[in-house]
């Protein structure tokens, strides 16, 4: 039995820090990200400044390898979350 809710609770330890992500960006918790900021990071290679295309969060932002990764976990995301 313990197995079956560890397979259905397996999203939750794949976030590490919650609303680490938004803390990078400088948008509020509570706000939602931009789909089109996470495609715009997902897009650009590391090490590249890239500007906000939205009015929230951060104008100027430099593409890590930490950020870059945590826009492609929230994109997987909201596309598992839609599904349903």
């Amino acid at each position: 039995m313990r197995q079956m809710a560890r397979k259905k609770m397996w999203i939750q330890e794949a976030v590490k820090k919650k609303g680490a992500l938004s803390r990078q960006l400088g948008i509020p918790e509570d706000d939602t990200i931009p789909v089109t900021l996470l495609r715009k990071i997902a897009k650009t290679p590391i090490g590249r400044t890239i500007t906000n295309p939205t009015s929230k969060g951060k104008k100027r932002i430099k593409v890590t390898r930490l950020l870059k990764k945590r826009a492609v976990l929230a994109l997987t995301l909201k596309k598992l979350k839609r599904k349903r």
